[in-house]
C-alpha cells in the first residue's frame, strides 16, 4: 500500500486515505464486497475524493460497477502505471510504446465510455447510437494499434542495426537493470559522466540511454540505462516495451542495481528477477550492485553483510557520493575479461607510436624495456588483433 501511495503521488495525486479488505476470493461484480464498497463510497463523499485506486487489476465490468457505487473515477494498478509512463515518455519511441499499451488496455473497456448512449430502436439495421459509436471506436482503436505495432517494428529493426554497428567494435554491452528508483540513472551518470535525468521518483527514466565506459584496464564497455521494473509490472507494458527491453536480452552482463537501504530490498530483487524471466533474460551473467550504502546506519558493513552472503561477487556503492565505484569498476573489468585476448608482444624501441597505442587500448600486465625490443604481456580487444599481429610472440591462455 505504501508503494501504491508513492505511485499515486508520482502521478500527481494527493492520497487522502487507504483501505483494505480480506476476502477468500475477489467478488465477481465489484472485486470487494458490497458492504465494504458502500463504506468506501460514504468515505469518498465525505472527503470529496475524485479518484479511487485499486492495487490489483480490475475487469472492465468491475471498473464500471465500482464507478457507479463510488460516483467517481476508479483506476486499477495497471491504469495508474500507464498514466505515469505517459507523463514520463520523452522520445517518439517511448510515446509509441506507451500509447500501444494504453490502447490495448482500453480496448476491452470501451463499453463503459458509451454507456450513456442507449439502444434507442430495435430491429435489423436499427441499432442504437451507443452501439454504433462503440463499434466505430473499436475499429479506430484497432487500426491505431496495428499502425503503432508496425512503427515499433521499424524501431526494433533500427535498434538491431544500431546494435550490430556497436558489435563491430566488439565492445561488450552491459545493461543496468533494477527496481524503479534504485538509482540506475544516477549510477550511469556517475560512471560515464552522462547527463541522464535522475529524480527521486518512480519511473523517472523510461527511454534507454547508452554511453561508453572506459574501464581501468583500458577496455571499453557500452553501458545502457533501462526502464525500472516494479512489482506486478503490467504484462501489456512488458510487451509494448519489448523494443527497449531487447537491450537487456542482448547484453553480455547485467548490472542489477538494488536500493540496499529499502526495507523491502529482497522483495524488489525477486520482482526484478521475475520480469527478467518474463522477457527471456533470466540466467544471464549478473553483477549485483547494492546502491545507497550512504543511507545505512554507521558504516553499513553489518547491515549489508546479509546481502553479500546471499549474492556472490556483489559490490556495495553509493552512486550519489562515489563510494565503492572503484571496486565496481574493478569487478566489471574482472567479469568482462574473457572478451579480451591475452598475449605476449615484442615491439622495437623505435616504434614508439605502437607502444603508446598499446598502452591506450590494451591492458598491460607486465613490461620489460631491456634488450633489443620492449617486451609486453597484454590483453587487447579481439578486433585489434591484426593491428598488433606483427609483434605477437605467442598467444596465452591464462593470466
Amino acid at each position: 500500500m505504501d508503494e501504491l501511495a508513492e505511485l499515486a503521488a508520482t502521478a500527481g495525486g494527493v492520497v487522502v486515505d487507504t483501505g483494505t479488505q480480506k476476502l477468500e476470493a475477489p467478488v465477481a461484480g465489484t472485486f470487494i464486497g458490497s458492504g465494504k464498497a458502500d463504506e468506501f463510497a460514504r468515505h469518498c463523499r465525505q472527503h470529496d475524493v475524485d479518484t479511487v485506486i485499486f492495487d490489483d487489476e480490475l475487469s472492465p465490468a468491475q471498473s464500471r460497477n465500482l464507478e457507479r457505487v463510488f460516483d467517481c473515477k476508479v483506476l486499477d494498478r495497471t491504469s495508474l502505471i500507464l498514466d505515469i509512463f505517459a507523463q514520463r515518455a520523452r522520445t517518439k519511441e517511448g510515446k509509441l510504446q506507451i500509447e500501444l499499451a494504453q490502447l490495448q488496455h482500453l480496448l476491452p473497456r470501451l463499453t463503459r465510455f458509451w454507456g450513456h448512449l442507449s439502444r434507442q430502436k430495435g430491429g435489423i439495421g436499427m441499432r442504437g447510437d451507443g452501439e454504433t459509436q462503440l463499434e466505430t471506436d473499436r475499429r479506430r482503436v484497432q487500426d491505431r494499434i496495428s499502425k503503432i505495432a508496425r512503427e515499433l517494428e521499424v524501431v526494433r529493426r533500427q535498434r538491431s542495426t544500431q546494435r550490430q554497428g556497436r558489435q563491430r567494435n566488439l565492445w561488450p554491452l552491459a545493461s543496468i537493470v533494477g527496481y524503479t528508483n534504485a538509482g540506475k540513472s544516477t549510477l550511469l551518470n556517475a560512471l560515464t559522466g552522462a547527463e541522464v535525468f535522475a529524480e527521486d521518483k518512480l519511473f523517472a527514466t523510461l527511454d534507454p540511454t547508452t554511453r561508453r565506459l572506459k574501464l581501468p584496464t583500458n577496455q571499453n564497455v557500452l553501458l545502457t540505462d533501462t526502464v525500472g521494473f516494479i512489482r506486478k509490472l503490467p504484462h501489456g507494458l512488458v510487451e509494448a516495451f519489448k523494443a527497449t527491453l531487447e537491450e537487456v536480452v542482448q547484453a553480455d552482463l547485467l548490472l542489477h542495481v538494488v536500493d540496499v537501504s529499502h526495507p523491502q530490498a529482497e522483495e524488489q530483487i525477486n520482482a526484478v528477477n521475475t520480469v527478467l524471466e518474463e522477457i527471456g533474460a533470466a540466467g544471464k551473467p549478473t553483477l549485483m550492485v547494492f546502491n545507497k550504502i550512504d543511507r545505512l546506519n554507521g558504516d553499513g558493513t553489518g547491515n549489508i553483510q546479509r546481502f553479500y552472503e546471499r549474492h556472490a561477487n556483489a559490490v556495495g556503492v553509493s552512486a550519489k557520493t562515489g563510494e565503492g565505484l572503484p571496486a565496481l569498476l574493478a569487478e566489471l573489468s574482472s567479469q568482462l575479461r574473457p572478451i579480451r585476448e591475452f598475449m605476449e608482444l615484442a615491439v622495437p624501441h623505435e616504434a614508439s607510436a605502437i607502444i603508446a597505442r598499446l598502452h591506450a587500448v590494451g591492458q598491460v600486465i607486465a613490461r620489460d624495456y631491456n634488450g633489443d625490443k620492449a617486451w609486453f604481456k597484454v590483453r587487447i580487444p579481439p578486433h585489434l588483433h591484426e593491428e598488433f599481429a606483427p609483434f605477437i610472440i605467442q598467444e596465452l591462455q591464462t593470466a
